[in-house]
């Protein structure tokens, strides 16, 4: 059985939950409301405030007429658009949406748990030409719309890539994909995730810093700096990538931080995709850092959030390989210190534990493979001094939050960006106190001030490698 990526649905037409089992199954869950799992032993029931997806797996439509379909999630109108399964369409699994001219896909049923981001997987159809696409949202039933960001994406390879448009809003949404160019050439689009917005409801939560409660989510620990989606906050924005979070830094031309959740269900056999890309739908104006910036500098494009922690899907994947989840870092560091370091943190998710991640860096000028730089791509870009990473282990359960104590297993790294760092992370244990102290971030902020604090002090022991 194919399973679509999907984890739960809640609608205002009809409410249902999907159980998710959290270990012994595919990771990053696809499969549709109608599935079945048995909640066993260490099962996990997801909120149903997290994720939305639709992999159009579910129905046929084989004409370009405009007619409403009902997928898995509810009904979607198809205009000038049908369901292609042949192959020269471009799909995860058997089925993609093919749309042409200025076609559309739009959902006849509200979210009401509004959304932070929506995704979708995107390539051109067989032999086609280039087309660009937007997306829209409605906030009142689909009576009228506003688009989504101020961009087009566009469509020009045939390989399946991912789109990304920070939303933000809550309350009941429905969305609708517009074809705007290109003409009769084709484009396939899969993979429709809404990833909820929530406004905050732990202790350090507030409205629009993207803070979570939820299980599995990736602020579950809360937001470290405080971060907004405000254009006037630049270097402190807050993006939700949909697998993970991060507070870009606009004149830095990288994150200041990146926070990340890692389960079962984001483990699984997708091959690395390797596509570094610019982010397109960082707001208008601000520099793009590209595929191309760190070249000839001596220092690694260096995962924040690894792409060996998002391996459930293509879409997962990629993601991981937008230039804003990047740093300039010295080859050793990353291709072995670090390496080791997000290794041993899947050995222990393969375990039987989760682990909720934050990563940052701070301070500016490191030694790569061809010297000593403060800054690469003629300055849009700094060279961070050092690297951090805290993991925070917790074995497989429900109610995540409640159960991280003044017992759990914290894991606190700082490493020199230098290219002759030892390449055992153990001995760049420190506390997370320390990395608090050299950010001024608050990494616990959702945690009770007393756990907050026993925690920030302990010390790992570590593992040999």
């Amino acid at each position: 059985m194919q399973l679509k990526k999907s984890l739960l649905i809640l609608f205002t037409s009809s409410l249902f939950l999907v159980a998710c089992q959290k270990s012994g199954v595919t990771p990053d869950l696809n499969f549709s409301a109608t599935n079945q799992m048995a909640a066993g032993s260490g099962a996990k029931s997801l909120a149903s405030t997290q994720t939305f997806d639709e992999g159009f797996e579910s129905a046929s439509k084989t004409g370009y007429a405009a007619a409403d379909v009902t997928f898995d999630s509810g009904s979607w109108n198809l205009n000038d658009a049908l369901i292609g399964t042949s192959t020269s369409d471009q799909k995860t699994g058997t089925h993609a949406v093919r749309i042409r001219n200025t076609g559309t896909l739009s959902m006849n049923f509200d979210v009401s748990t509004g959304a932070s981001s929506v995704t979708m997987s995107y390539a051109l159809y067989g032999s086609d030409g280039p087309s660009a696409f937007q997306l829209w949202v409605s906030a009142d039933g689909g009576s009228s719309y506003t688009q989504v960001g101020t961009t087009s994406v566009t469509a020009s390879s045939t390989t399946l890539s991912t789109a990304t448009f920070t939303v933000n809003q809550s309350g009941s949404l429905r969305f609708q994909l517009r074809k705007t160019t290109g003409g009769t050439n084709r484009i396939n689009i899969d993979d429709f995730t809404i990833n909820s917005f929530d406004s905050g409801s732990g202790s350090g939560g507030t409205g629009g810093t993207g803070s979570s409660t939820t299980d599995n989510t990736n602020l579950l620990l809360g937001n470290p700096s405080g971060a907004t989606n405000s254009t006037g906050n630049p270097n402190n924005y807050l993006i939700d990538q949909t697998y993970y979070t991060e507070s870009y830094n606009r004149d830095k031309g990288e994150p200041n931080w990146v926070s990340w959740y890692v389960g079962s269900t984001t483990l699984g056999s997708i091959d690395r995709s390797d596509d570094f890309r610019a982010d397109t739908n960082l707001p208008t104006g601000w520099y793009e850092v590209s595929n191309t910036s760190y070249s000839g500098s001596g220092f690694d494009r260096g995962h924040n959030c690894p792409s060996a922690d998002r391996t459930s899907t293509t879409a997962a994947n990629q993601a991981t390989f937008l230039m804003d989840n990047m740093i300039p870092q010295a080859p050793r560091n990353n291709e072995q210190t670090w390496a080791n370091l997000e290794a041993y943190g899947r050995t222990l998710v393969n375990a039987g534990n989760e682990i909720y991640v934050v990563m940052g860096s701070y301070g500016s000028g490191g030694t790569g493979s061809s010297g000593t730089a403060t800054t690469v791509d003629n300055g849009h870009v700094v060279v961070p001094s050092n690297i951090w990473k805290v993991i925070v282990v917790i074995p497989n359960g429900n109610g995540d939050l409640s159960r991280i104590t003044s017992a759990t297993r914290v894991i606190a790294v700082n490493t020199p960006n230098i290219n002759t760092i030892n390449t055992d992370w153990t001995q760049y244990i420190t506390t997370v106190k320390d990395i608090e102290n050299a950010t001024g971030y608050t990494l616990f902020s959702n945690l009770p001030a007393s756990v907050r604090a026993a925690l920030e002090t302990k010390k790992d022991a570590g593992t040999s490698m």
